[in-house]
């Protein structure tokens, strides 16, 4: 992994960007495609092509490495490659692992690791012993045969599963504060004894990602039926192979954003390359907010395109695209008129509180904003250089130095938090000078 000093100022742009970029891949696809190829058997090897290297990333792989997986990552090819794997299709029945702070690890192999007659253990940094996983745990215990614990009791990791294996049957989960627990369960369910049929209580937060996760389990050989807000999942033959031996990763639609923003921002104009509007990543609708604020939005062969033009304020529900919440904040600095964000209480149980944090950190770049349970109100004001702190979270990092386009004496605190999901950031943003 890169290095990164302790803090980093940002230098102003004096004209609109004009350039051409082109981001790395997907880590909810990468991480989702991990998992799926995991409970696959496979006669030919599969291999992941585009994948993501990221602390996200190299935590799932490093964890099916300790599960026993033949499972290698050629980082700088962006390849994972799966060697031949035949059932039991979990190979170690106990392991400890540790996931940092990556909500996807946790959260997808906790599921996963219950479709195996085993015990494991699941724990991360400080931070997600803060992160609530309740609802997932709740979830799995209705399973005949599965015991999932809190080890502190406070329904966050450490995580302790022990299973005899999924018996199937009709499961309530809840999904007002993450959809990957959803997500996890989906991804788990073929590989029950019997039908699964989970049924989900409540409202549910950042829909396209279960889209996502429904649209890659039929590719892998795993259909499922939605009626309403249930869920029917059919038991997989585990001598059914692995689909393909190649499967491409999109680029990362959360990622491109902060280059979209740039183009807003400045008044100028980029190219994600490979974005398509019909991606199975719902971030790339954050494309449609701009146009909302007044931006220009073009598709062609090579990608989609952001011109910038004079933007004004929007009011805005953000829970299908809340990965870019902090983004659209910041492009909101430079709005005639307020920006209100709604429906995303969700993202305050993320890396970390993101309403609380980057209400706190546009105050102090000279911003107004207003705090609410649910959302935010940013109402344009005379910037100002400050530091800004980035509580460890890669996306206040990156969305934090869009500010720095313009306004000089912007100073990020600890950067190198972008090696979460886009190690390779501030090279790329610093190439838009180029």
């Amino acid at each position: 992994m890169m290095q990164y000093p302790a803090e980093l100022e940002i230098e102003p742009y004096p004209k609109p960007v004009n350039a051409t970029v082109r981001v790395p891949g997907s880590k909810s696809i990468t991480n989702r495609a991990l998992v799926l190829t995991a409970l696959t058997r496979m006669d030919v090897p599969l291999v992941l092509e585009g994948a993501l290297q990221s602390e996200d990333t190299e935590l799932m792989v490093n964890a099916l490495q300790q599960l026993g997986y033949a499972v290698e990552a050629d980082w700088p090819k962006g390849r994972i490659t799966f060697a031949i794997q035949e059932p039991p299709l979990i190979p170690s029945k106990s392991a400890d692992l540790l996931v940092g702070n990556s909500g996807t690890t946790m959260r997808f192999l906790t599921a996963m690791l219950a479709t195996r007659k085993g015990r494991y253990r699941l724990d991360g940094v400080p931070r997600m012993r803060e992160r609530p996983i309740r609802d997932l745990l709740d979830a799995l215990n209705q399973f005949e045969g599965v015991t999932a614990t809190s080890e502190a009791g406070n329904g966050c990791p450490p995580v302790i599963i022990e299973s005899t294996g999924l018996k199937g049957g009709r499961v309530r989960i809840r999904a007002d504060v993450s959809s990957q627990f959803l997500s996890a369960l989906l991804m788990a369910a073929p590989f029950a004894e019997e039908l699964v049929e989970l049924e989900v209580e409540g409202t549910m937060v950042s829909e396209p990602y279960i889209d996502m996760t429904l649209a890659m389990m039929k590719i892998w050989g795993n259909p499922v039926e939605r009626i309403g807000s249930s869920y029917r999942v059919a038991p997989r033959s585990l001598t059914l192979p692995a689909p393909a031996p190649y499967y491409a990763i999109e680029p990362d639609a959360s990622a491109a954003s902060y280059f979209f923003a740039a183009a807003a921002i400045t008044g100028g104009r980029i190219t994600v390359r490979g974005m398509k509007p019909d991606m199975l990543q719902g971030d790339v609708k954050f494309v449609d907010a701009l146009a909302a604020m007044g931006c220009r939005v073009e598709t062609c062969d090579e990608g989609i395109t952001v011109h910038g033009k004079p933007l004004c304020g929007i009011d805005i529900d953000m829970n299908a695209i809340s990965d870019t919440v902090m983004t659209l904040a910041a492009v909101a600095c430079f709005a005639e008129g307020p920006t209100t964000i709604r429906n995303v209480g969700h993202i305050r149980h993320k890396e970390t509180d993101r309403i609380a944090a980057v209400a706190n950190e546009l105050r102090k770049l000279g911003a107004g904003v207003e705090e609410y349970p649910e959302g935010m109100k940013i109402i344009p004001g005379p910037l100002h250089g400050a530091k800004v702190e980035t509580y460890n979270d890669h996306r206040m990092a990156m969305s934090l130095a869009l500010l720095g386009l313009r306004v000089p004496g912007v100073v990020i605190l600890n950067p190198g938090c972008v090696v979460k999901t886009y190690p390779g950031f501030w090279q790329d943003f610093a190439a838009l000078r180029i």
